[in-house]
């Protein structure tokens, strides 16, 4: 006598947590399938314009534009070393109408900034790596500092060596921490607001040292202005092919690349994300993009969305480690 309310009371049950799951999953397949024809692509730069990542965002933007068939707009949007521009993203539907193109500062961001407004692993997901570069430690032709090991040198003797970077916190600075750390250096941290700055000072020989990318420093040491002392990926970079290596000069191991990626919210259908991933790897895959993203020191990248993921969250770890052992506070 009983058995049919509960027959009855089982079936509603799985009639109601079927319901639940089509209108969760029934809007994403319509936004999946309707999209990109609804509106405008935006990738948003998460740093202001000139820099590398809004160079990256304006290479990879016309030719995605092409491929599928709508309008890619870039808009920067600066400010706390990406954070700013990120939570904009977020803030926007999760619809794949918003996307962010950050640097390797995303990787720092959690562990340096308090009251973070984002998990940058969890409300975040990659859609792909675009590429690494090297950074470069350079000096003034004019000062003392010749070579890598005039820099070790003086900094195990304490001798109050001083290094610019484009900010506190920014990859440079928490590459030169590590370093002192494992050397068993002193370094004495000059930070700048962005890259401009930077050379400026390190050109006139305001500074000593500068640690920047391959993007930044390398117009001024084609012109002889500064000059290259070693660089911090694990091989040497095909720009400077006679400038060691940090890990081949005496630190095995060594590494610490500058990176560019694209990311979307980890709510964003997960068939956009795919989709998305595809059409970017394309991209890269155009000589033409390919010889551009060459010429800004970046070595492409690419792949699936887990080796981005992979890649990037062992950067937030590693980072990480560095801002904890160190004590680095933001600005």
């Amino acid at each position: 006598m009983n058995t049919l309310p509960v027959t009855l009371s089982k079936r509603f049950k799985r009639w109601a947590c079927l319901t639940a799951l089509l209108t969760t999953v029934v809007p994403s397949l319509a936004i999946a399938q309707a999209w990109p024809s609804k509106q405008p692509i935006k990738l948003v730069a998460v740093f202001p314009p000139g820099g590398s990542v809004d160079q990256v965002a304006r290479i990879i933007a016309p030719v995605l534009s092409q491929q599928l068939g709508q309008s890619v707009i870039v808009e920067n949007k600066g400010g706390a070393s990406g954070v700013i521009g990120t939570s904009n993203v977020l803030s926007a539907p999760a619809d794949g109408y918003t996307f962010a193109v950050v640097f390797d500062t995303h990787g720092v961001n959690q562990s340096l900034m308090p009251n973070m407004p984002y998990d940058s692993k969890k409300d975040l997901v990659p859609l792909i790596l675009v590429g690494t570069s090297a950074m470069v430690l350079t000096s003034n032709v004019n000062n003392e500092y010749k070579s890598f090991a005039d820099v070790v040198t003086a900094a195990k003797a304490k001798k109050n060596v001083s290094f610019g970077t484009i900010g506190n916190g920014s990859l440079g600075h928490l590459a030169m921490a590590l370093l002192g750390k494992n050397g068993n250096m002193e370094f004495n941290h000059i930070p700048y607001k962005g890259g401009g700055p930077l050379m400026t000072d390190a050109v006139a020989g305001h500074v000593p040292l500068a640690m920047g990318t391959v993007f930044l420093s390398k117009p001024h040491i084609d012109n002889k202005r500064i000059r290259p002392l070693a660089v911090t990926s694990l091989k040497r970079v095909p720009e400077f092919p006679d400038v060691p290596t940090i890990a081949e000069a005496g630190f095995p191991g060594f590494e610490a690349p500058a990176w560019w990626a694209l990311l979307a919210s980890s709510k964003t259908p997960p068939d956009i994300v795919k989709r998305m991933n595809e059409e970017l790897n394309k991209v890269l895959q155009n000589p033409d993009i390919a010889h551009k993203l060459s010429a800004q020191g970046i070595e492409i990248s690419g792949g699936s969305v887990d080796k981005a993921k992979t890649f990037i969250d062992k950067q937030i770890d590693t980072w990480a480690k560095v801002v904890r052992d160190n004590g680095i506070k933001p600005d």
